[in-house]
């Protein structure tokens, strides 16, 4: 019998025991203005809604683009690396975007608190750098997908490391700095 803990605040968050979950967190004002009544328009799968959503917000033609700056995404990497030392989770797989961050685990502790260190921590770092203290620097909510088994987990770890290069940021996943894939 497998156990879950739920929270919810926009989204509804399931949390099964023993299993590996992604995590996408964007940035604060990322979403361009009714983003979210877009999406609920295209209807579908809300994997597809996922893929469509995330390639239109890799283009990142609005909103802001910190973690771009080697600096704020090196404060990103060290929070997400930070979590898995301090035993929140197993990390599986990672990439840092200039407008978002995903991440795959297999979380130790509860998911609204391993999401609350990373992002708070990094926040905390990067507002200091860009003068903004005090400021929202993510969105306030994370999407978040439990993983169902081993092709999923595989299907999910190689977008996760292919996002830069679909994003044409680089050729190849291994040359993006930002990423478990270097």
């Amino acid at each position: 019998m497998m156990t879950f803990s739920f929270y919810r605040r926009n989204l509804p968050h399931w949390q099964p025991g023993k299993c590996s979950i992604f995590v996408t967190s964007r940035l604060y004002g990322s979403l361009p203005k009714g983003f979210a009544e877009h999406l609920r328009k295209w209807g579908g799968e809300p994997g597809k809604q996922f893929l469509n959503a995330d390639q239109l917000l890799d283009a990142a033609s609005s909103g802001p683009l910190w973690l771009n700056d080697p600096e704020i995404a090196c404060d990103a990497q060290r929070a997400i690396r930070r979590g898995a030392e301090l035993g929140h989770y197993v990390l599986r797989a990672y990439v840092i975007m200039p407008n978002h961050v995903h991440v795959l685990l297999d979380p130790l502790v509860p998911l609204e608190k391993l999401t609350t260190g990373i992002k708070g921590v990094s926040a905390r770092d990067a507002n200091a750098r860009l003068g903004r203290t005090g400021k929202p620097f993510w969105q306030d909510e994370s999407f978040d997908h439990w993983i169902r088994g081993p092709g999923q987990f595989a299907r999910t770890q190689n977008y996760i490391e292919n996002n830069p290069v679909k994003a044409h940021l680089c050729a190849n996943p291994q040359d993006w700095p930002w990423s478990s894939a270097r």
